[in-house]
């Protein structure tokens, strides 16, 4: 294992992370809001540890193999986001503990969108935008942008590429060349945002929240300037903004990279995940409007549009809401969370379990069914034309059977805490799915609970972010055998 070189890219990466506090201290210059000194602070922690952690090894020279991609990934995001949560830590949030602050910045850069914080009308604005940016940032995975820029450092990429991009299937690139991949990758990713912040603009958002919304909107975050979320605006017109970018940031981004260089939609509809995607997301949305509309919970017309946003919301894992859905009658709330352990397609910014993965396991129960009526058959599995391999769908059944094993994990230790079953399973399912809100006690915020639950659901928020096996790598010996 090359530990030199591994500590040499950590130390190459926070320095590129240090560089994250300077917009928030614009804007705290901008507004004078008096939080320039927390980032700034920040700032240079995160540079000079940076510096310290490079200098003493910017010689040191060596392949990665993929255990040292996988390596580098854990140990950056697990480092990236303790030295995001020293802003928040330092920015003066009432009654805001470490506990607090590491929970907001795992919850930011996983894109979870679960929130300690009440309040968020009254923080200052630079606070607000850096959780928005955390968002933004950890949306295609910061390891990604670095991919990008490590080439001409001297250090190969494909290693961490196929240790970050989620999804079952990892080795596909869209060009030649892992840099031009990941270029290309954030050429969509950085477009959309310009487009979704112009939209909401548009839409009547001022300028500093149309920015901050669209970055947490194209990340698949869920996290706001405001208590009330989008509702907090009121607006028709936005939630149906919102409820559009959302769906297309759910959507597996190299097809977006298809469409837009062969200017045509086709890839979009001959790709099985997407239809299968749309579907699922049109068949409960119908099915709520009906319930909310037999309950007369809203007016006909108000009750598509919360259908729309909220269906949208919760099954791509985003967690934004104009209403609190928990109340909502039946099922539906249980409903609405069980959407997100579908979340978005592989290849996107939604968590989840992702879409191809459900398809897949659906296919393959379809099989084993047939097998029992043909038992001397055999049946090749295809999603379109394409034949599935057998060790895609073994790393499948892997994947489910270890996502089961640690969901009831994580959920039996909120119980021994304390916790009640509702809240228990739904803060597990928010985290491990990064979507956010819950029900029970979680349905408002985190704030409740105890420091020890918070940083169980950071674990859980990881594990979610790095798809379950790239944590899990570390607790077997043979990854630590030379």
């Amino acid at each position: 294992m090359q530990i030199q070189v591994i500590i040499r890219i950590l130390g190459i990466l926070l320095m590129i992370f240090s560089l994250a506090m300077l917009p928030p201290i614009f804007v705290a210059w901008h507004f004078d809001d008096g939080g320039g000194v927390a980032f700034f602070s920040a700032f240079a922690v995160s540079l000079f540890l940076g510096l310290g952690l490079y200098l003493p090894r910017k010689n040191a020279q060596g392949e990665l193999r993929t255990r040292d991609g996988f390596l580098v990934v854990i140990l950056f995001w697990s480092v990236l986001s303790f030295m995001g949560a020293l802003p928040l830590y330092l920015g003066g949030i009432s009654d805001f503990t470490l506990s607090d602050a590491v929970f907001e910045s795992f919850s930011g850069l996983t894109t979870t969108g679960a929130t300690v914080i009440s309040g968020l009308d009254n923080l200052p604005h630079s606070i607000l935008f850096y959780r928005q940016q955390l968002q933004w940032m950890g949306g295609m995975g910061i390891i990604v942008l670095a991919v990008a820029v490590l080439p001409m450092l001297g250090i190969g990429g494909m290693q961490l590429y196929r240790a970050e991009t989620p999804g079952p299937v990892k080795d596909a690139k869209l060009t030649p060349r892992i840099a031009g991949t990941a270029k290309a990758l954030w050429y969509i990713y950085f477009g959309l945002t310009v487009i979704c912040a112009l939209s909401y603009w548009g839409a009547g958002m001022s300028l500093f929240d149309a920015i901050s919304h669209s970055f947490s909107t194209i990340a698949i975050g869920g996290f706001s300037t405001h208590d009330a979320s989008i509702g907090w605006f009121e607006s028709a017109n936005i939630e149906l903004i919102c409820s559009f970018f959302m769906l297309i940031s759910g959507v597996n981004f190299s097809l977006h990279f298809v469409a837009v260089r062969r200017l045509s939609l086709d890839s979009y509809f001959s790709d099985s995940e997407f239809k299968v995607y749309v579907s699922i997301l049109l068949g409960v949305i119908l099915m709520t409007i009906f319930i909310l509309v037999m309950h007369e919970h809203y007016p006909f017309s108000e009750a598509v549009i919360k259908s729309i946003f909220h269906v949208i919301s919760i099954g791509t894992t985003a967690g934004f809401a104009t209403a609190d859905f928990s109340s909502w009658p039946v099922f539906l709330p249980m409903l609405l969370l069980f959407v997100s352990f579908v979340g978005g397609c592989a290849g996107s910014t939604g968590g989840g379990m992702k879409v191809i993965r459900i398809l897949l396991l659906f296919k393959q129960g379809s099989r084993e069914i047939k097998r029992l009526i043909h038992p001397n058959a055999i049946f090749k599995m295809r999603i379109g034309s394409t034949t599935i391999p057998e060790k895609i769908v073994e790393a499948v059944w892997g994947f489910f059977s270890a996502y089961v094993v640690l969901f009831f994990i994580f959920m039996l230790f909120l119980m021994a805490d304390g916790h009640d079953q509702i809240t228990a399973f739904s803060a597990v399912a928010a985290c491990m799915n990064n979507l956010g809100p819950g029900l029970g006690d979680v349905a408002a915020n985190y704030s409740e609970l105890s420091s020890l639950s918070k940083w169980i659901l950071s674990l859980a928020m990881l594990f979610g972010r790095l798809e379950i096996f790239t944590l899990l790598v570390l607790f077997s010996p043979d990854f630590w055998r030379s």
